[in-house]
C-alpha cells in the first residue's frame, strides 16, 4: 500500500528546483534516529513525497516527489570531511540510511506553513503541526497528502 512522507531540505543547501534539475538524489545527511527508521523500515519505493522548504523566507511545501530507492546506507558517514561524517560508524555497521528521491512537479506557489496551520483542523494530527517536531522526515496520512495537494 502507498504510503506518504513529508522530507524537509533548507533550500539555500537543495532545493525542489534543484530535485527538478538532476531528477533524482539520494537524501543524505539524515542524522535523527527515529527519521533514519522511517527510511530504513517504513518507506518504499513509489511512496509519495511532499517536499517541503524549511529555515527560509516562506517555508512550506514547495513541491511532490517520491521515493525512488530502497534504502542503503549514506554514504557521507563514512567520509571524513563530510558534514555528515559519523566516527562510530563503520561500513560494515552502518548507523545512518537514506532513499533516493525521484522529481514530480514544483508547485505553481509555496503553500506556506501559516496556511498549513491554518488548516490544523482539517488536518487533524499532522505531525508537522505538533510542537516541538524537528524531524525532517514525517509520515503523512493519505487524507492529509490529499488535502494539502488541494490547497496547491
Amino acid at each position: 500500500m502507498k504510503q506518504y512522507w513529508l522530507m524537509k531540505s533548507e533550500p539555500e543547501e537543495f532545493s525542489i528546483d534543484s530535485l527538478k534539475k538532476v531528477g533524482t538524489e539520494p537524501w543524505t545527511g539524515v542524522r535523527n534516529y527515529q527519521a533514519r527508521n522511517f527510511m530504513m523500515k517504513s518507506m518504499k519505493v513509489g511512496d509519495g513525497v511532499l517536499f517541503y522548504h524549511s529555515n527560509c523566507e516562506v517555508p512550506g511545501v514547495a513541491g511532490l516527489a517520491e521515493v525512488a530507492s530502497e534504502a542503503y546506507p549514506d554514504p557521507t558517514q563514512f567520509k571524513k570531511k563530510s558534514d555528515y561524517y559519523d566516527p562510530a560508524s563503520k561500513p560494515e555497521e552502518p548507523r545512518w540510511w537514506l532513499v533516493d528521491v525521484a522529481f514530480k512537479r514544483k508547485f505553481k506557489r509555496v503553500v506556506s506553513l501559516e496556511q498549513l496551520r491554518g488548516e490544523a483542523e482539517a488536518l487533524g494530527e499532522f505531525a508537522l503541526l505538533q510542537r516541538g517536531n524537528r524531524l525532517s522526515v514525517l509520515p503523512v496520512t493519505a487524507a492529509q497528502y490529499a488535502h494539502i495537494l488541494s490547497l496547491e
